[in-house]
C-alpha cells in the first residue's frame, strides 16, 4: 500500500494542530512581525527558491525509481502516466533551475502554492474513510489549503491583496487569528479525544 494510507488520522491531526495553534498563536503575540514577514514574503526570491526546492524535491520522491530505498518510500503509482516517469524525474531539476533564473514575480507565493498543493494529499489520505464525523476538520482545511493554493501558483498576486486585506485593521487581524487558533484547538482536542485509535 502506498505510504500515506499508513499515516495515522491522530498524527495528522496533532500535526496540524500544532501548525494552526503555533501560527495563529504568533499572530497574536508578535503581529507587527508576522505582519512584516507576509508583506514580505511575496518578493522573498531566496525563500522562494528555497520552498521551491523543497515542494519539487518532494515531487521528485512521488515518481523515485523503485530499489533505492528510503528514496523510493513515497513512489506512487501513476496509472496510465507511469510511463511517463523517467521523463518526469529529467524534467524535475531542470523546471527547478529555469523556474528559480526566470521567475522574478511571486516567486515565493507559487512555490508556497506548490507546497500547499503536496501537504494536502498526506492530510486528506490520513482522514480518508475513518469513522470519526470530527475528522472532517482535517479534510475540510485540505480542501481549503489545495483551493487556496491553486490560487497562489495561477495568480500569485492574491495572497499580497490578502495580506494587505488582512493586516489593514488591527481587529481584523485579530479576528483571523483567532479563528485559526480556535481550529487549532479543536482540532487538537479531537485529536486527543477521538482519534487515538484511528
Amino acid at each position: 500500500m502506498y505510504i500515506y494510507k499508513h499515516i495515522p488520522l491522530f498524527d495528522a491531526g496533532l500535526v496540524l494542530a500544532a501548525w494552526l495553534i503555533g501560527f495563529h498563536l504568533l499572530m497574536l503575540v508578535k503581529p507587527a512581525m508576522v505582519q512584516g514577514f507576509l508583506q514580505k514574503f511575496p518578493r522573498n526570491q531566496l525563500l522562494g527558491q528555497i520552498i521551491l526546492g523543497i515542494g519539487l524535491a518532494w515531487f521528485w520522491l512521488l515518481i523515485a525509481p523503485d530499489g533505492f530505498g528510503t528514496l523510493s518510500a513515497l513512489t506512487m503509482n501513476l496509472g496510465e502516466f507511469d510511463k511517463a516517469k523517467p521523463i518526469l524525474r529529467l524534467l524535475t531539476p531542470i523546471a527547478l533551475i529555469l523556474v528559480t533564473l526566470s521567475v522574478r514575480d511571486f516567486l515565493a507565493v507559487r512555490a508556497l502554492g506548490l507546497l500547499g498543493l503536496m501537504v494536502a494529499s498526506p492530510l486528506l489520505e490520513a482522514a480518508f474513510l475513518k469513522d470519526p464525523d470530527s475528522r472532517l476538520l482535517v479534510p475540510v482545511f485540505a480542501y481549503a489549503l489545495l483551493t487556496a493554493s491553486m490560487f497562489w501558483v495561477g495568480m500569485p498576486y492574491l495572497f499580497r491583496d490578502a495580506v494587505t486585506w488582512a493586516t489593514a485593521k488591527p481587529q481584523r487581524w485579530n479576528v483571523l487569528a483567532m479563528a485559526g487558533l480556535g481550529y487549532g484547538i479543536a482540532t487538537l482536542v479531537c485529536a486527543l479525544a477521538f482519534w487515538r485509535n484511528y
